[in-house]
């Protein structure tokens, strides 16, 4: 006799269930908690957002729109359209001011890579002692004006202790911040004596990502010092050394407290700075309008300088695989 066997209904089991009705909720509670974050990311980025928009967004927009006017803050902004521009493009001060900057600039930029370069590599080639690079990084610690007033003193031409020294050793002093061939250059070292330290420990990082192995097979195929620095650091260095590069020309564009504290654009203009000669015209003569202007320029070329040094140095772009 055969017993037919009929099979018992399908049935989820009761852990299947259970997991089946946990997971609506597990996908609420995912989606509750990146609603917490995206709140939580808010708050932090709303500071910084904020500070953007006030003091930076804010004051250009407004900067521009005072370019086309005439304001002495004495009265309502009247529109003059290019007025100011055609006048800034007619102005010998502003172009003399100009090529100043621009001398500071290479002066500062060239003195200031080429030695922060060599104190990096030989940090990180002979010693990599933290109260070293603590001791580099010191003159970055001052500010521009505490260091402008310090090397006033000791330049100064009577009394300095710098041409103290040089009296000394039968050389006639020399009048460094009074003197228009020596001013300009001699500010240009003011602040690479102070900034050097930073650049030099921002490219110590760059230094510190290059994997020594590739020195290790190159002194293996008998390669020199100089050459490994040619051939190894320098190509693996670049994307660092360009936004370093990008940094240094805006910021030295942008000089005026050093100058402002030790030669207030003197002897004869020979220091007067763009970023000097904008700040005079504004809070000095109340030309607002055309202080602007000027600030818009200046805008312009650094803009136009920063993207040719980033696409001619490949800033984006890393020779490591």
């Amino acid at each position: 006799m055969t017993i037919a066997s009929s099979s018992p209904p399908s049935r989820l089991p009761v852990g299947g269930a259970a997991e089946a009705h946990s997971k609506p909720r597990t996908r609420r509670t995912e989606a509750g908690g990146n609603r917490g974050d995206g709140r939580l990311a808010a708050a932090f980025i709303a500071p910084a957002l904020l500070g953007f928009l006030v003091f930076l967004l804010w004051p250009t927009l407004r900067g521009v729109y005072l370019s086309f006017t005439r304001f002495n803050l004495l009265t309502p902004a009247e529109w003059v359209g290019l007025d100011n521009y055609v006048r800034m493009v007619n102005d010998p001060i502003f172009w003399d001011s100009l090529t100043v900057t621009v001398e500071y600039v290479v002066i500062n930029i060239g003195v200031q890579t080429v030695a922060a370069l060599a104190i990096a590599v030989l940090l990180q080639r002979l010693t990599q002692s933290a109260m070293l690079r603590g001791i580099v990084l010191t003159p970055y610690l001052m500010s521009n004006v505490v260091a402008g007033l310090v090397w006033l003193w000791i330049l100064d031409t009577q009394l300095g202790i710098g041409n103290e020294i040089i009296s000394a050793v039968g050389v006639d002093r020399i009048p460094f911040l009074a003197d228009e061939t020596w001013a300009i250059p001699t500010i240009a070292l003011i602040n690479v004596w102070r900034h050097v330290g930073y650049t030099a420990l921002l490219l110590f990082a760059g230094l510190q990502a290059i994997p020594g192995d590739m020195y290790e097979a190159a002194r293996v195929d008998g390669a020199s010092e100089w050459r490994m620095f040619w051939r190894i650091t320098m190509p693996l260095l670049r994307p660092v050394l360009a936004v370093v590069l990008i940094m240094t020309v805006i910021g030295s564009f942008q000089v005026f407290d050093t100058v402002a504290v030790t030669t207030a654009g003197g002897p004869a203009n020979a220091t007067n700075v763009l970023q000097y000669y904008i700040y005079g015209s504004a809070f000095g003569r109340f030309q607002f309008g055309y202080a602007s202007a000027m600030s818009v320029a200046l805008l312009v070329v650094l803009s136009a300088i920063t993207i040719l040094q980033y696409r001619l140095t490949r800033a984006g772009r890393t020779d490591l695989g």
